[in-house]
C-alpha cells in the first residue's frame, strides 16, 4: 500500500491556489473524517432537493379558448396541482379588463381531487390565470394585478397568448380596414345582449350597416372591432342621421384594451331609457366620475364625429359634415386631459345594442349606417 506523507502532501500543494483551503482541508482528513464530510454533504444536497420537490407549481391541461367577456357564456378550464397539502384550494381569474374571479363571486374556491387534477368553468376572457391557496385566503371580486407568490398564494400559472385557441373570426370590409364582426353574448353596460354576424354588412357604395334585429322574443345586436390597434391620431367617423333612435338604443364608437381597467374612450349615442333630453355623450371611462362624462344633443342630419388622441389628451368634436353641402357647423367639443390611457393593444369598436331598461324598452327594429371611417396618425 502506498503511504501518502506530509512531504507527498506538500508536493501535491505546490500548484494549487493557496486560498483553496476547503480542498486542503479534505484531503488531510482521515478516511473516518472524509467519510463523515461526504455523508454531510450528501445531507445538505438532499435537502436542497426536497426543497425543491416541495415547491408547488400548477399546470392547465384543458383551456377554453379566448373570448370576449360575457355573463352568460361559460367554457370549462381544468389543470393539475404538484406540491398540494391537505386544504389547499385553486381560485381561477379571466382577464376581461380587469381579472374577474372564476367562474362566480359566491363560489370562488376549486377543489383538488385526490389525483391533485382540478376542474371547473369560467366566463371567456383574453386570458386565464389559477392560484394554489391556503384555506385561509379570501379572494378578491377583481383585481388589475394577479397576486405574486408568498404568503396564503403558493403557486400562480397563467395562460395568455398563442396558447389559447382563437375563435373562428367573420370579418368585413370598410374604409380600407379589416373589422371583426362579434358574434359571442355580450353584457354592455349591464345589458345582456345577443350578437349576430348578420346584423353587420357592408353595401355597394361602401358603406357600413349596424342593425338591431328582431329575433323570436328578443333582440340581436351588432359589433364591429378593428382587427389593429391604430394608436395615437386623429379618428373621424360619418353617420347618418341617428337623432331618433329610440330610447333604449344605444350606438357606441370607442377605443376599448382589455389588458387593464378603464383603458376605454367613448363616443356614445343614447338616451338610456330617457324619453326627453340629451342623446349623446363624450366618455373617458371611468364614468361614474362626474368629469369624464359630457352630454351634449345631436341634430337632424349626418354628422362627423371624431376625436383626437393624444399623451394625455383627448380633443372630441361633432360637426355637421361639409361633404353634405353644410357648413362645417360645430355640434359639441371637448377636451379631456386626465385620466388619458396609453396606447398598447386596445381596439376600435362600434356597437349598436339595446340597452336594457323598464321605463323604455325597445319596440322596433334598428339601424345605423357609418359612411366613412378616416384615421390620421
Amino acid at each position: 500500500m502506498t503511504s501518502f506523507s506530509p512531504w507527498r502532501q506538500r508536493r501535491c500543494y505546490r500548484g494549487l491556489n493557496p486560498c483553496d483551503m476547503r480542498f486542503k482541508a479534505l484531503v488531510v482528513l482521515n478516511g473516518s473524517a472524509r467519510l463523515g464530510v461526504l455523508f454531510l454533504f450528501c445531507l445538505f444536497l438532499l435537502a436542497a432537493c426536497q426543497r425543491d420537490i416541495s415547491k408547488p407549481s400548477i399546470e392547465f391541461t384543458l383551456l377554453p379558448p379566448a373570448g370576449q367577456g360575457s355573463a352568460d357564456l361559460l367554457d370549462t378550464i381544468g389543470g393539475r396541482v404538484t406540491g398540494a397539502r391537505p386544504g389547499q384550494r385553486i381560485v381561477l381569474f379571466a382577464r376581461s379588463g380587469v381579472w374577474w374571479v372564476q367562474p362566480l363571486a359566491s363560489r370562488p374556491f376549486t377543489e383538488i381531487q385526490p389525483d391533485s387534477t382540478w376542474k371547473n368553468s369560467t366566463h371567456l376572457g383574453s386570458a386565464y390565470a389559477a392560484l394554489l391557496v391556503d384555506p385561509g385566503y379570501s379572494p378578491p371580486l377583481t383585481v388589475n394585478v394577479l397576486p405574486q407568490t408568498g404568503g396564503a398564494v403558493r403557486a400562480v400559472a397563467t395562460a395568455e397568448g398563442p396558447i389559447l385557441a382563437q375563435p373562428p373570426h367573420k370579418t368585413v370590409h370598410f374604409s380600407g380596414y379589416e373589422w371583426e364582426i362579434r358574434q359571442t353574448v355580450g353584457n354592455p353596460q349591464g345589458s345582456r345582449n345577443l350578437y349576430d354576424p348578420a346584423n353587420a354588412c357592408v353595401d355597394k357604395r361602401g358603406r357600413l350597416h349596424l342593425r338591431i334585429a328582431k329575433n323570436g322574443s328578443g333582440w340581436t345586436s351588432a359589433e364591429v372591432d378593428l382587427s389593429r390597434s391604430l394608436g395615437y391620431g386623429s379618428y373621424r367617423f360619418i353617420v347618418e342621421d341617428v337623432s331618433q333612435l329610440e330610447p333604449a338604443a344605444v350606438l357606441n364608437i370607442s377605443t376599448w384594451d382589455d389588458l387593464g381597467p378603464y383603458q376605454e374612450m367613448d363616443i356614445e349615442i343614447s338616451r338610456w331609457g330617457e324619453l326627453t333630453g340629451k342623446n349623446a355623450q363624450y366618455v373617458v371611462q371611468p364614468y361614474y366620475i362626474p368629469a369624464n362624462v359630457v352630454r351634449f344633443a345631436t341634430p337632424k342630419g349626418p354628422l362627423a364625429y371624431s376625436f383626437v388622441w393624444e399623451p394625455g389628451r383627448v380633443s372630441f368634436t361633432t360637426t355637421r359634415d361639409p361633404a353634405r353641402g353644410s357648413k362645417s357647423e360645430v355640434v359639441a367639443a371637448h377636451v379631456f386631459t386626465s385620466g388619458i390611457p396609453s396606447p398598447g393593444s386596445e381596439s376600435l369598436r362600434m356597437n349598436l345594442y339595446v340597452f336594457d331598461n323598464k321605463r323604455s324598452p325597445l319596440h322596433h327594429e334598428e339601424e345605423v349606417i357609418i359612411e366613412k371611417f378616416e384615421y390620421l396618425p
